[in-house]
């Protein structure tokens, strides 16, 4: 709004001057009839208010004293708010009216429905002032749809987390109530000590993919970007990953071409390729099996793609757009079975943008799902290290 403020500040100085000008002419004694600037009919703007309203950047818009539009920025025009010489928005054009009738500047928030099909709502905090002697009206209009997106997020956010360390803190704090009262019971005491340690460990997995979250969501550039052998950190993620597989007789395997190298951060990749393969094992039957493997994006490309592929549960198409939203999850309930945060997929998305790359999806319900990273190739070109070779994915189990 303080953009607005300056900008009508800026008019209004234009307006000032203007009858300045007046009242000089008048006390020489030029006898003309009164208009706001010599030669200007009371249809027209004053001089230099058009040039103003071109360089704003709110949407802007000058009513004469009959509602036509005497002028109308450019982003005014492509918001749908005028068409024409007319303002389409009746909830401004109401206000434009008040305005007029008693000169008192007014501000409100409005909401224009999209004037193309399938097109959001916008947002928009208005000022509206009167401009001159004429019954012209200056409607200053600030796009605040993005803002307001990122309030609902972050507001959402705050619920979650909330939410997501209630549970295992009250289930902690409720078998330590337990374990006190059973305390003559070993057999209840070990039980619910076990209860206790996974409860823990989930809380400490949610803090630490907060963390990590916090620490690259802000889209900043890697601080120290090197050289990252695709193969060790392939390796070092399936490692990490190796206990949980094994628990659910679940086979990881390591495939694809050897020796390439990425541009970025080897703890970053590996965190992204652990959050991968965790949330294949998570959604994968017993005795299945996941390939992880790297690949030229294609002839002369200057991207390596790492892909993490599951005979898993699949996800619905309508839920593909939104698994890489925090907190997001297609099964709830299955989800804190297996000890899921709910953020490992948003990591994946937010790692891949700080390499200035990107994360995609394919999958299909009761087939598996195969998630796939694009990265910027080390050196501008994806090429294996001479004396590597292809190793088949048979090969490497």
């Amino acid at each position: 709004m303080s953009e607005l403020m300056a900008s009508l500040a800026v008019l209004a100085g234009f307006v000032v001057g203007a009858l300045a000008v007046m009242v000089v002419r008048q006390g020489a004694g030029q006898q003309r009839p009164m208009t706001p600037i010599d030669g200007v009919e009371p249809g027209a703007l004053p001089p230099g208010v058009a040039s103003v309203l071109a360089v704003l950047p709110s949407s802007a818009v000058v009513l004469d004293k009959e509602d036509r539009v005497l002028r109308a920025s450019s982003a005014a025009r492509a918001f749908g708010l005028v068409k024409g010489d007319r303002l389409m928005a009746a909830e401004l054009l109401a206000l434009a009216r008040k305005v007029r009738r008693d000169g008192e500047i007014r501000e409100s928030e409005i909401e224009v429905a999209g004037h193309k099909f399938g097109q959001e709502a916008t947002s928009f905090a208005v000022r509206v002032a009167p401009l001159g002697s004429y019954g012209q009206v200056l409607v200053l209009a600030e796009d605040q749809t993005e803002h307001r997106r990122v309030e609902a997020v972050r507001r959402d956010f705050v619920a979650n987390v909330s939410h997501e360390l209630k549970t295992p803190v009250g289930a902690l704090s409720l078998l330590a109530e337990t374990i006190q009262d059973a305390a003559d019971d070993p057999e209840a005491v070990t039980r619910f000590a076990g209860r206790m340690q996974h409860e823990a460990a989930r809380l400490t997995y949610l803090v630490q993919d907060l963390i990590t979250l916090s620490r690259i969501q802000g889209a900043e550039p890697i601080p120290t970007p090197g050289p990252v052998p695709v193969d060790e950190a392939v390796h070092e993620a399936i490692d990490r990953c190796n206990t949980t597989a094994a628990a659910k007789d679940i086979t990881l395997v390591a495939g694809g071409v050897e020796g390439l190298q990425v541009w970025g951060d080897d703890e970053l990749l590996v965190t992204a390729l652990r959050n991968l393969i965790d949330n294949a094992v998570a959604y994968s039957p017993e005795h299945t099996r996941v390939v992880v493997s790297a690949r030229v994006a294609g002839p002369g490309s200057d991207s390596v793609e790492i892909s993490v592929s599951d005979q898993g549960i699949g996800i619905p198409e309508s839920a593909q757009e939104r698994i890489f939203e925090r907190f997001f999850r297609v099964d709830a309930a299955r989800s804190r079975a297996t000890g899921g945060t709910g953020l490992g997929l948003a990591i994946v998305k937010h790692v891949a943008a700080a390499h200035n790359g990107a994360v995609t999806v394919w999958s299909k319900e009761g087939s598996g799902s195969t998630f796939t990273l694009r990265l910027p190739a080390f050196g501008g070109m994806a090429v294996a290290v001479p004396g590597t070779t292809t190793i088949p994915l048979e090969a490497a189990q």
